[in-house]
């Protein structure tokens, strides 16, 4: 049982097949609270280019389409199984205002200062070169443009997901804050939940 258990919750990393597609279904649900509080600290403008990396099952794009109009809002994962399912999560707007494809934060596919804000929920865990990916990130945004995490676990010494999940890594906030400030982001704004939730704005 633990063996079937362990094996699942590798699909919190690249979801795959059948139960990849019902951990995408735990995610919207179970992530929900998380992504409110997040979007609190977050002001999403109209008229914006969005990119949401590591979009999961779509809920946090379908978000920011309902609540910035006239804006373009992406998403990009390197699970095939996420990218169809946030597809058919965000259907009416696929192809208008919206466009979700199979990628990686290491090599994004857009032109450099084309985007005005990218978001990272529940995902820098599995980026194998965060200082690389970050870098990346600060390539696509436009000055004054907005790189958003928010993720529910801030404490490397609890080891509790990162000895059932391979490639999974935790970091500190004030960590992720140094290493963007020496990257290049002007200024960096970090909050805390009392359940331990994390969010932080780096601004270009």
């Amino acid at each position: 049982m633990v063996d079937m258990l362990n094996k699942f919750f590798q699909n919190t990393r690249k979801p795959r097949g059948r139960p990849g597609k019902l951990m995408l279904i735990c995610m919207n649900s179970g992530h929900a609270k998380l992504a409110s509080w997040g979007f609190s600290h977050l002001h999403v403008n109209a008229n914006s280019h969005i990119l949401d990396i590591g979009c999961g099952g779509g809920a946090n794009i379908a978000k920011m389409l309902k609540d910035s109009p006239g804006s373009i809002v992406d998403g990009i994962d390197y699970s095939e199984e996420s990218v169809a399912f946030s597809q058919k999560i965000n259907a009416f707007e696929l192809g208008k205002r919206c466009n979700i494809r199979q990628g990686d934060v290491s090599c994004l596919p857009y032109p450099d200062r084309s985007l005005n804000l990218v978001t990272a929920f529940e995902t820098i865990y599995f980026w194998p070169d965060l200082d690389a990916a970050f870098k990346e990130i600060k390539r696509v945004l436009q000055p004054g443009g907005t790189f958003f995490v928010c993720c529910e676990l801030d404490n490397p010494d609890n080891t509790t997901w990162t000895d059932r999940i391979d490639g999974m890594t935790i970091y500190r906030g004030e960590d992720l804050k140094k290493r963007l400030l020496q990257i290049g982001f002007q200024s960096v704004d970090l909050h805390r939940h009392e359940k331990g939730w994390m969010c932080l704005e780096a601004v270009y």
